[in-house]
């Protein structure tokens, strides 16, 4: 999620794919240093794929087998929140794949409808990346609600057959109260159902929300598929940041970025542009190949 200060000026959005047609390669706009640029960016045309995504013509190598899909965050496109990574990932020999969902077509923002719609969007839209690439799984990196949502894809839309690897980064796996704003809204119905009209994902996101409740029930993972979580303790999103992670099994694998870079001040925002997190994603993609990020100072995001 974003603040909800740029969710509710924005109204009567609905859902829709977002996705041009399937061509050799779909217009890219520049590699960005952050998320705001990306997005003033993206305002004169938030259609743009994000650089060294969309190649539709691009074919898994051995080394990677899996292409990589891209799920965007509540409120941001694709090119908004990933005008960063995917170039690293491209660069890093993996055929990459990002689109919009959740919002009007063509809008600025996007992942905003129902997290069950979203996810079957995004489903749809991985079909199609198997059938082009002719691989026989993908592996995802979400960014907070393009996380989480992914496991609704897994749990009820088939997607444990065709997911191998769900790399989350600062997901809301558990919801947020958003320093108890979130949950505030949500105990007002008459403005929890002002919220919902403009963004049902904001209140499905509230981390005492039904949506949740069912996604998590009967255990929040599955067999079969390797989870990493990759958040940060100054998460002002999704608060506690504790709730980005997943509980304890053999598949899973949650990482606090403090944890490896006590000098690393990422927040939510920040985080898909963080060069740490970046080989943080590339070590979980390709674990045989890791190697240890170099910790440096990296400032905070204005957000």
């Amino acid at each position: 999620m974003r603040s909800l200060a740029l969710v509710t000026a924005t109204a009567g959005l609905v859902i829709g794919t977002g996705t041009a047609e399937a061509g050799a390669k779909e217009p890219t706009g520049p590699v960005q240093p952050n998320i705001i640029a990306a997005a003033l960016y993206s305002l004169s045309d938030p259609t743009l794929a994000p650089p060294g995504a969309n190649d539709w013509s691009c074919k898994p190598s051995a080394k990677h087998p899996n292409p990589v899909l891209l799920s965007n965050g509540t409120t941001a496109n694709a090119y908004e929140n990933w005008a960063g990574l995917s170039k690293r990932l491209a660069d890093a020999g993996y055929c990459v794949f990002a689109g919009n969902f959740g919002g009007s077509p063509g809008s600025f923002l996007q992942t905003v409808g129902p997290v069950a719609g979203t996810a079957g969007q995004l489903a749809t839209f991985g079909e199609k990346i198997l059938k082009a690439t002719g691989a026989t799984k993908l592996d995802v990196v979400g960014h907070s609600q393009g996380g989480m949502n992914i496991r609704y894809w897994i749990k009820y839309l088939g997607g444990a057959d065709k997911i191998g690897k769900l790399v989350g980064l600062s997901p809301s796996n558990y919801g947020t109260d958003l320093f108890g704003l979130l949950t505030a809204v949500n105990a007002i119905p008459p403005v929890r159902d002002l919220l919902g009209g403009v963004c049902p994902a904001c209140n499905e996101q509230e981390k005492h929300s039904a949506f949740l409740k069912d996604l998590n029930e009967g255990g929040d993972t599955v067999p079969g598929v390797d989870y990493t979580v990759i958040q940060t303790r100054y998460d002002e999103v999704v608060t506690p940041y504790t709730n980005a992670f997943l509980k304890p099994a053999p598949n899973v694998k949650n990482i606090l970025l403090q944890d490896v870079c006590g000098l690393d001040f990422t927040d939510h925002l920040g985080i898909p542009y963080d060069p740490i997190t970046g080989r943080l994603v590339l070590n979980a993609l390709d674990p045989a190949n890791a190697r240890t990020p170099v910790c440096q100072f990296v400032p905070p995001v204005l957000s």
